[in-house]
């Protein structure tokens, strides 16, 4: 079994809450609006990451990211891409999870035996939506996902 940890929308700001969530995790998937290439160094600090650039990184360090990454954790296949709004159908053949972020809503859905995940926005809190956090559980072909509310609306 392999874990991989799902964060996105940090927009500079990583959270204690969710260093101890993505401590333990085989692999991290940052979905972009990083902000802040310390971001990328803590979370190197913890296991290998694979981060892609959203619309608001910008800078020489972001411009060694990537718009999408294609790539695999044991048996599964995973894209990541900052705005989901901006998948090309096609880019997802033979591919089980596509990450993204973005719109700062976390989900998890099935679509058409496609596993989509937003874990939602890690970074400053935005309008009433939650402060959130995900991951991945990867066994053989097998691959679930949940996400985690990191700080309790008042």
């Amino acid at each position: 079994m392999m874990r991989v940890g799902l964060i996105s929308d940090t927009h500079g700001l990583l959270r204690p809450e969710a260093l101890a969530f993505l401590e333990g995790s085989d692999h991290i998937v940052h979905g972009g609006d990083i902000c802040d290439a310390g971001v990328l160094e803590a979370l190197s600090a913890l296991a290998p990451v694979t981060a892609v650039r959203g619309n608001n990184d910008h800078g020489s360090w972001a411009s060694r990211l990537r718009e999408t990454e294609l790539f695999q954790v044991g048996e599964i296949f995973i894209y990541a891409i900052h705005d989901l709004a901006h998948l090309d159908r096609a880019s997802a053949a033979g591919v089980q999870v596509v990450v993204s972020g973005h719109s700062h809503k976390p989900s998890a859905e099935r679509r058409d035996g496609i596993l989509y995940v937003n874990p939602g926005s890690a970074g400053p809190r935005r309008f009433k939506l939650p402060v959130s956090i995900g991951e991945l559980t990867v066994t053989g072909r097998s691959v679930s996902a949940r996400i985690v509310e990191l700080v309790r609306r008042a």
